[in-house]
């Protein structure tokens, strides 16, 4: 019999986050503090417009980029916060989440053999999306030393005359490194003079602590020549609604929307309706759950590094990336052993790629009681298995 599967497809690894949050799902008293979801409700009067939009019968496609009000409301979301302005009629489309805009942004851009630069540790989708667009994936090892930020050596050693694509993940999950304007700035202009095309992930952008979030649209000459990708679910915890959203050359955007044409056709109405009004009245919602998480990631910070872990402090997302490097365990032995003894769910950093390799993905996207019993948990583990002597 025929195979009746495609050899690419099967080729790619499934998320090794997934991995461990099935097993928690079946695993009674476990705490996860492995899955990057707010724990907060979406706030109520965005939860209410979206309400009241079926109540209206909204329940029409909307054009295949976007709600047009919506998109208005993004390029004034992005001019307030970046001071980069874009026309929501050419170069603004609404997705369903941020991911679709990652698949099919480099599904526009990319022949089979062009490389993709992917710094790593980062999120799990760039490279499966960059093998499924029929690109290379070219791997950036991000070091701990330089706070996880991509340096502008490291950019130039990985560029051949294949390349076209950098990933820009920052703020990043999992290691909560975000990029700065002097640290963008040599990026810039290493991505002009290579002729190159930047995909910036920026997700957490509303969830910097202490630090202001630099986007590399707004220097001299990115814009055109950057796909930017945001959304709705972590910023205003509206993860279920699938919504996101890319920013693009018109040049791109008009191939984009093709894919998501014949793929996709629009992003959910109901959810366009409520993205309406976060951007609009959601600002003070959004300060508060950053409030909240900065409160955790102090708290966390500090009782692992009392505990015995290394722990770089990390000023965007809500995770940490802890070293556990002197404890003598994989990753994987860490994750997998810890949530069988103590049943506390963190994700190993071989999910993020092969140089997470030594290190833990934390969220503290969960209630500091939750993180209390967690770590808890965590220093009888260590205690028990004299890790910290």
């Amino acid at each position: 019999m025929r195979n009746p599967l495609s050899n690419k497809v099967v080729d790619i690894q499934p998320s090794g986050i997934r991995k461990f949050f099935d097993i928690v799902s079946e695993m009674k008293d476990a705490i996860s503090l492995g899955v990057g979801e707010p724990d907060f409700d979406t706030p109520w009067h965005i939860r209410e417009e979206g309400i009241y939009s079926l109540e209206k019968g909204r329940t029409f496609y909307t054009s295949n980029a976007g709600l047009k009000e919506l998109k208005i409301e993004i390029c004034n979301y992005i001019n307030r916060k970046c001071r980069v302005k874009y026309d929501f009629n050419k170069e603004v489309m609404v997705t369903v989440g941020g991911s679709e805009a990652i698949d099919i942004g480099l599904r526009a851009m990319l022949d089979p053999g062009d490389e993709v630069l992917i710094p790593q540790p980062c999120y799990v989708s760039y490279v499966p999306c960059v093998k499924l667009a029929d690109g290379v994936p070219v791997i950036i090892e991000l070091k701990e030393e330089n706070n996880f930020k991509l340096t502008k050596q490291e950019l130039l050693d990985a560029i051949t005359d294949k390349t076209k694509v950098l990933i820009l993940p920052f703020p990043n999950n999992p290691t909560g490194a975000i990029m700065e304007y002097e640290d963008l700035v040599d990026i810039a202009e290493v991505v002009r003079e290579h002729d190159l095309y930047v995909m910036s992930d920026e997700i957490y952008s509303e969830l910097t602590y202490g630090r202001q979030h630099m986007s590399i649209t707004s220097l001299p000459g990115m814009k055109e020549r950057t796909i930017l990708i945001n959304g709705f679910s972590k910023s205003y915890a509206m993860t279920g609604w699938r919504l996101g959203y890319a920013c693009a050359p018109e040049i791109i955007m008009e191939q984009m929307i093709k894919i998501h044409q014949f793929a996709i056709m629009c992003a959910p109405t109901t959810s366009q309706y409520a993205a309406v009004e976060a951007l609009r009245n959601g600002d003070n919602d959004v300060l508060l759950m950053k409030e909240a998480y900065d409160a955790r990631r102090r708290f966390l910070i500090d009782e692992l590094r009392r505990i015995g872990f290394d722990c770089f402090e990390p000023y965007g997302a809500f995770y940490v990336f802890p070293s556990i490097k002197k404890f003598g365990m994989t990753s994987e032995e860490f994750a997998e052993t810890l949530l069988r003894e103590e049943k506390v769910a963190v994700v190993p950093g071989t999910a993020f790629g092969e140089c997470g390799e030594g290190f833990l993905r934390i969220s503290y996207a969960y209630s500091i009681e939750n993180l209390k019993v967690a770590l808890e948990r965590i220093e009888n583990f260590v205690n028990n298995h004299k890790l910290n002597k």
